[in-house]
């Protein structure tokens, strides 16, 4: 039996052998385990065989048979092979090699080798013996954690049942190295075994796989080093390097550990910061990694910074809608500037802000969506670069069809009444972009996943069919909030309904679970622990009557305070307090200054009742008081598209709270309101006990002085707060905070009311609405603590905030952040100081689950004392369900 040709696995060049099938010599001879008489008798056969094949002989094919370790039927692999019985061959020649390349490019077998068994005149008798590739039976991946394994796996397809070949191996080994290399992970080793799997009931072969990642330390960079730099020192150019930093002990948000594909970038900002020097051919020679023997690397870049260059003339070529002096002001580059390509390009296109003022913006948000704007350089003489910005401004493009897809829950004409895009309207992109910022703003998608799609475009037509994918997040949210304060534990459960149908009331096919659609939002909360109850219902429409974006608000609440006994912890139910209150606003979305204002009214009345309360908070504990006021405000919101996690913009607000003045009108005396107050207060003190007669005349006598006093409230209070979000890097994002309060009075006589105040400290959890009080967050000390007990007149309060995002899934976004924080509480302007404050800092986090809202827990170190006392306060916990700071 004549072996023609085999191909086995062990062979490292198996298609290069394929190749040259057509080109082997002479087939060879091989004799096995014959007697002395027969191997004499073989060697003229085989001879003469030889002298034939040589010749390459055409023969018949009269029987094709399979032989060896394989699964599959014999005619598979004949009919797979394309041999077939009556075939003319020729041997040598290429119908052999291509059977075997058809064979092994199935990529089933490890092991082809095709024999002449015997050959009968013309005609020839060939068997093909193979063995089938092993399968993969198992693999077991170590030195990673669970959580990665899944990835490794499909990312290298080892999927049970694979067949394992040499390349497999080595395609796992090589991509695993470069991936963890990639990470930093430059000491990593891939080692893989294979494992046979005899099972002589299975005919299949199969392997057992055992991978094993040893990732090693990740690499920290002790120094890097630049060769051939002049102009600009290594400082300089390590200070370009954003992600590659050499190890510095005082360093904390920058890593000195060696990324691989940062450090490639970083490379590409060292090259940015010549040419906006001027140094347009600057260049990196070579750039080598040095290991040293402390386990770190030092890093060696060589440059060749060339020329520098200045900018000559500055032609536009193609402009016919704008003028050169207006293209020239959008530039702002003059001839005789510094070469600057980086700038040259932001000021033409500027990729990283999509409302950057570019020359190219200025086109797009104009209707030009298909003019393309190239500065080329004509000239370089005497390094004066002479730049020809080329222009073709197309036809205007205007909107042809706008849709929005993926809205299963929100209606459209909810989403419609956003756009600020319309068909049969002239394109413009910024147009566009504040489309996407106002859908995010909505609260009902997915921030992070609204995409503006421009299908079927048109340059001849001028047309464009604009389409909004957006995708449904949960909007309507269960409220679990809880924490200590006011002596006990407080706390809320609440239904929110942020995407409210009320229209579908009464529709029994529109609960799913309830109505939804409309973008109303519907809210009902309870607030109780075992001394106070309050109850609330609120209702919004955003767009009132459905033509403008006028919204309508309305809530009620109801609040029963019993009194409380510190020392017992009893509460005795019937003395109490209670408040109920009800109110209206409008809120009117304006065009100026700019449409990112909105001005906001309302009117509400609060009813304070006393039924034997007597606490100390009131002067009288049997009484009522009535707060009819008038708020106005005015805002500016122009943060970016997540409201979640803003990464710019900014929110300004400013807020003023009347009531009427009542002491123009109504008659009473205040002044001698006040000196009959006085003087009741200096009998009271001058008497003897609390039993003696001259107290009791006198309490009785203050009592009903305040009793007329505050019968109808009469304040003005003043807000303001002001905060900005900058992305300082990729994912870092800073937000400045400042706050204020004020609380007056109009007639000094009458004084400052006690409700209405704000009390500063702790988490801002609004606990129960008494008196009506503003509590103020202040992290790092306790709940209100910060003011005295009957409350400030007067606060101020600055923050700074740094937020990072863990995840910003739809399902769950998680942020953590660091904050600073100060502020202060006062009674009077004579006392304010809005530099003596209350300081801290601390750590916390965020997840918003859109079921749940916005829960938080921080730890905040206070840096000052307590009022009245001397040692600083130290680390305090705050943790938060259903609120936002």
């Amino acid at each position: 039996m004549k072996l023609l040709l085999n191909i086995k696995k062990e062979n490292d060049d198996l298609g290069k052998q394929v190749n040259n099938l057509a080109k082997i010599s002479p087939i060879q001879t091989y004799l096995k385990y014959c007697l002395t008489l027969l191997i004499f008798i073989s060697g003229i056969t085989i001879n003469a065989q030889n002298s034939d094949f040589s010749k390459g002989k055409k023969y018949t094919l009269a029987e094709i048979t399979v032989a060896g370790n394989t699964s599959f039927s014999e005619q598979t692999i004949i009919t797979y092979s394309g041999l077939r019985k009556g075939k003319e061959i020729t041997i040598p020649g290429e119908d052999i090699g291509n059977a075997i390349k058809k064979l092994w490019n199935s990529k089933l077998f490890s092991d082809i080798e095709v024999y002449v068994t015997k050959t009968e005149g013309d005609v020839v008798y060939l068997q093909i013996k193979l063995a089938d590739l092993p399968q993969l039976n198992q693999l077991k991946i170590k030195g990673v954690k669970k959580g990665k394994k899944e990835g490794i796996i499909k990312d290298n397809k080892l999927n049970k049942g694979v067949k394992v070949t040499e390349n497999l191996i080595t395609t796992t080994k090589n991509f695993l190295t470069k991936k963890y290399k990639k990470n930093g992970f430059l000491n990593t080793k891939v080692y893989i075994n294979t494992i046979e799997v005899k099972d002589d009931s299975i005919q299949t072969s199969r392997v057992n796989m055992v991978l094993n990642i040893d990732k090693g330390e990740k690499v920290k960079i002790k120094d890097i080093t630049f060769n051939g730099n002049d102009v600009l020192s290594d400082k300089r150019l390590r200070k370009s390097m954003k992600g590659t930093k050499k190890i510095k002990r005082t360093r904390l948000l920058k890593r000195s550990k060696f990324i691989d594909s940062s450090y490639q970038a970083d490379l590409g900002h060292v090259i940015d910061t010549y040419k906006e020097n001027g140094y347009r051919d600057a260049r990196i020679i070579s750039d080598s990694i040095v290991y040293n023997n402390d386990k770190t690397i030092s890093l060696y870049i060589d440059v060749n910074e060339g020329d520098q260059y200045t900018f000559g003339d500055i032609n536009f070529i193609g402009n016919t809608v704008y003028t050169n002096n207006q293209l020239s002001r959008l530039l702002r580059i003059r001839k005789g500037d510094t070469y600057n390509g980086i700038l040259l390009q932001k000021r033409i296109a500027d990729d990283s802000k999509p409302d950057a003022l570019d020359i190219t913006n200025q086109y797009q948000n104009n209707g030009y969506l298909f003019s393309s704007i190239n500065p080329v350089e004509v000239s370089a003489d005497n390094n004066i670069i002479d730049i020809e910005v080329r222009i073709s401004e197309g036809k205007p493009a205007y909107f042809n069809t706008v849709s929005v897809v993926g809205n299963d829950k929100t209606n459209d004409h909810v989403i419609y009444r956003e756009l600020r895009t319309r068909p049969g309207q002239l394109y413009s992109k910024a147009n566009v972009v504040r489309t996407v910022r106002e859908l995010g703003q909505l609260g009902f998608f997915d921030a992070q996943e609204i995409a503006p799609n421009f299908n079927n475009p048109n340059p001849v037509e001028g047309t464009i069919d604009m389409e909004y994918s957006v995708q449904e997040t949960g909007s309507s949210q269960i409220e679990l909030q809880g924490g200590y304060g006011g002596g006990g534990f407080i706390g809320t459960l609440g239904l929110s309904f942020n995407n409210f149908s009320i229209k579908d009331i009464f529709k029994k096919e529109a609960y799913k679970p309830i109505p939804m659609g409309d973008g109303q939002k519907l809210a009902l909360r309870l607030q109780a622990s075992r001394f106070f109850q309050t109850y609330s219902f609120s209702f919004s429409e955003p767009w009132l009557g459905g033509k403008r974006p006028v919204q309508f608000s309305t809530s009620i609440s109801h609040t029963k305070q019993f009194l409380f006994n510190p020392l017992t912890r009893d509460a005795d139910k019937s003395r109490s307090f209670n408040i109920t209150g009800i109110t209206f606003g409008l809120a009117k979305r304006l065009s100026v200054p700019d449409d990112y204002f909105t001005l906001s009214q309302s009117i509400s009345f609060q009813r304070y009742d006393l039924n034997n309360y007597n606490t100390g908070l009131f002067t009288f504990g049997d009484g009522f008081s009535n707060n009819l006021s008038y708020t106005f405000g005015l805002t500016r919101n122009n943060t970016s598209v997540d409201p979640i996690f803003p990464t710019g913009g900014s929110n300004f607000g400013i807020t003023a709270k009347f009531s009427l003045p009542y002491s123009l009108f109504n008659g009473v005396d205040y002044d001698q309101l006040s000196e009959d107050y006085d003087a009741a207060l200096e009998r009271r003190s001058n008497a003897t006990s609390t039993s003696d007669p001259n107290f009791i005349e006198a309490n009785n006598e203050i009592t009903e002085i305040d009793q007329q006093r505050f019968s109808w409230l009469e304040f003005y209070k003043v807000k303001f707060s002001g905060e900005w979000y900058t992305q300082l890097a990729k994912n870092l994002v800073l937000r400045p905070k400042v706050e204020f309060g004020f609380l007056g009075a109009y007639n000094n006589a009458r004084g400052v009311i006690p409700f209405e105040r704000f009390y500063l400290g702790g988490d801002g959890l609004g606990n129960f609405s008494l008196d009506g009080r503003e509590v103020i967050q202040l992290r790092g000390y306790p709940n209100q603590s910060l003011s005295d007990q009957d409350g400030g007149t007067i606060y101020n309060k600055f923050s700074l905030e740094l937020r990072y995002p863990i995840t910003l899934k739809a399902s769950a976004k998680i942020y953590a952040l660091g904050f600073l924080e100060g502020g202060s509480s006062y009674n009077n302007f004579r006392d304010f100081n809005p530099f003596n404050i209350n300081r801290s800092a601390g750590l916390g986090i965020r997840i918003f689950m859109p079921a749940f809202g916005l829960l938080g827990i921080d730890f905040g170190h206070g840096f000052d004392p307590l009022p009245g006392g001397t040692v600083k306060h130290g680390w305090e916990t705050h943790f938060i369900i259903g609120q936002q700071f």
